[in-house]
């Protein structure tokens, strides 16, 4: 079969004008970025505000595994069929980071005959979004340290700036670092260091805001760090939120682009989900709701993250409706949950298969404890045997789960059909009332520990002195009300990414606590958790070229 890169190459991709026709859209509610991508207008939204909503259909999975489980292209895919059965649909997607595609795990722009387009732009810098993000959260910086340079009228204590700067690029030598060294005129020595930009409290905000005015608000509410008497200081002390309001205005606006059979596809925003809240923007799901009747999005990583963050977070915060959830998993993945190394993944083994089952049982109650109708789809691979995909079938039909058999990666929209059928039954005949996991008048460390229980299958959380401290700050600081976003390893349900399957008897450790105050919710570290990533032995960028003419290649 031919490559990602080759098949996104070859494929026909409409005006980006015909694009905005089969969503409705007037000129004036959206403006070309070249011929194949186009940004939406910010007043968009509230243009459709009258509109009615479509459906929203929310992809997740089981925990990923160096093995693949394809949730992009699956969410891609779902997209396109619901085209081949006639029904209007549109996908909400985040934007990829320059870190895992240029570093190992890849792009997020699906793949096969389920891709969106142009991937080669997508996945690199796109229209510029996480670049905006990037100069406004270092300008934030630079003024931070500018004003403690400067006099330090707001009596900020070096010792407890919290705010990093950021790059988006998985950069381990960046973690921690001082500034301000070679003395009085290049600014005060502190502690400092990066995160990846998609673990800024801007890259949230960006994610949860509405409006520019929602925007400058959220902007202005960050917590940058505290004064000598420990008092907060935010970016409204500083006079800070105008700037970086400027700085954002555009990449505000979603980006509108299509996938390899033209289904419109709205790409904006691209929080990890391991380390923030993993959604794409709520303009972009919101303003999607409003142009098609059907929206398949999907939020990072497995169910245990990415799907409880969307649903105690950003639906929370947004205040719409989920219609039902696809639970992706593949052969290959539950083999290594039950015991399979990835070098013999190729060869059958249902028993291994069987162990594994354990695994995506886990995220099947954890979409029932949100009292959410789901589908299970099996993503399709070349080395799945028969028995293997029958085993998961008959192992799905004998508890009452309905299950579908997709091969969108080498089929496109043609091979989700029965997926899409399915959806659209649960959609149409399930009511829509999620069950949260923790209410907001909880306690943050009740909140924790209820998702760590509820989700995680813990037997509790541990918390460290640290935490401990933090906890009771936050709470006489008056953000003991706000959600709680968790930063733990996406690759088990425990913290510990070497406890695969299904765990028991296990403890998650809350390292410690950071205020998201702008983005409104608390970021809980557990474990070794980071937030810059690094680079593995052999990085993706090493396979990657630019011919004379201009393509692109090895990128996928």
């Amino acid at each position: 079969m031919k490559t990602d890169i080759e098949i996104a190459q070859q494929a026909t991709l409409k005006p980006i004008e015909a694009i905005a026709q089969q969503l409705d859209l007037t000129t004036d509610q959206w403006e070309p970025y070249g011929h194949t991508k186009a940004k939406l207008s910010d007043s968009l939204l509230k243009d459709l505000d009258d509109t009615s909503d479509g459906k929203i259909i929310l992809v997740t999975s089981i925990n990923p595994t160096p093995a693949g489980e394809g949730k992009s292209t699956v969410a891609v895919g779902l997209g396109q069929a619901f085209d081949k059965i006639g029904k209007n649909a549109a996908i909400a997607l985040r934007e990829p980071s320059m870190g895992p595609v240029m570093g190992l795990k890849g792009g997020a722009a699906g793949g096969g005959y389920s891709q969106l387009l142009p991937m080669e732009d997508i996945n690199l810098h796109f229209t510029g979004d996480l670049h905006a993000i990037t100069t406004a959260n270092n300008a934030l910086s630079a003024m931070i340290d500018n004003h403690i340079h400067r006099g330090n009228s707001l009596n900020i204590d070096p010792r407890r700036v919290e705010w990093k700067r950021v790059m988006d690029m998985n950069d381990r030598a960046l973690r921690q670092m001082v500034v301000g060294l070679g003395g009085p005129t290049r600014g005060v020595p502190r502690e400092d260091g990066f995160n990846i930009t998609v673990a800024s409290e801007v890259m949230a905000i960006l994610c949860l805001a509405t409006s520019l005015d929602d925007l400058k608000q959220r902007l202005a509410r960050i917590v940058i760090g505290y004064t000598r008497e420990e008092e907060p200081v935010t970016v409204n002390d500083l006079n800070m939120e105008g700037a970086l309001t400027l700085l954002l205005k555009d990449a505000l606006k979603p980006n509108l682009v299509q996938t390899t059979e033209n289904t419109p596809a709205i790409i904006h925003g691209g929080p990890f989900a391991n380390i923030a809240h993993g959604c794409n923007s709520m303009m972009a799901t919101k303003t999607a709701a409003k142009l098609a009747d059907y929206v398949v999005t999907e939020a990072g990583f497995g169910a245990d993250l990415g799907a409880e963050k969307f649903l105690d977070i950003k639906s929370r915060v947004g205040g719409f409706d989920t219609s039902t959830v696809v639970i992706v998993a593949t052969v290959r993945a539950l083999k290594m949950h039950g015991g399979v190394s990835q070098d013999d993944l190729k060869q059958e083994n249902v028993d291994a298969l069987n162990g594994g089952m354990a695994n995506l049982q886990k995220h099947i109650e954890t979409i029932e404890q949100f009292g959410l109708s789901y589908v299970v789809a099996i993503n399709k691979f070349p080395t799945d045997t028969d028995a293997e995909t029958e085993f998961i079938t008959t192992w799905c039909q004998a508890r009452g789960v309905d299950v579908a058999l997709t091969d969108v990666f080498a089929s496109g929209g043609a091979g989700g059909t029965e997926l899409a059928e399915k959806v659209v039954q649960k959609a149409e005949e399930t009511p829509e009332n999620v069950q949260y996991v923790y209410d907001t008048n909880d306690s943050i460390e009740n909140k924790v520990r209820k998702v760590a229980q509820n989700v995680y299958g813990a037997d509790d959380i541990a918390l460290s002195a640290k935490a401990q401290k933090q906890l009771h700050f936050y709470e006489k600081q008056g953000w003991g009300h706000l959600p709680v976003c968790i930063a733990k390893t996406q690759y088990s349900l425990s913290d510990d990414p070497s406890l695969l399957g299904r765990p028991e008897g296990f403890t998650i450790t809350i390292r410690e606590l950071r205020p998201s105050i702008g983005a409104g919710f608390i970021v809980v570290l557990t474990g070794d958790m980071l937030t810059m990533p690094g680079l593995p032995k052999e990085p993706a960028a090493l396979k990657m070229d630019i011919t004379e003419e201009g393509n692109v290649t090895g990128l996928f």
